[in-house]
């Protein structure tokens, strides 16, 4: 079975504002992840600029498909 994390998520930025996510979804390979990889993910993946601190809140693992089709399906 495919693993996805569910969480919660709080962003600051440096010029000022903030990001929040509730019941957030992300794949993931294998069957943890860090906060710091997490945080690290959410950020590139969002193309966020000038993020200060990230705070990863009621963090759980899933047991469920993955919804982003892989570097190898989407060349076909």
């Amino acid at each position: 079975m495919e693993k996805r994390v569910q969480f919660d998520f709080e962003i600051d930025f440096t010029n000022g504002g903030g990001l929040q996510g509730q019941d957030f979804r992300l794949d993931i390979d294998g069957d943890d992840i860090s906060d710091k990889e997490l945080s690290k993910y959410i950020v590139e993946d969002m193309r966020l600029l000038m993020v200060g601190e990230v705070r990863i809140l009621n963090k759980k693992i899933i047991n469920e498909k993955h919804k982003r089709k892989s570097a190898d399906e989407n060349l076909e």
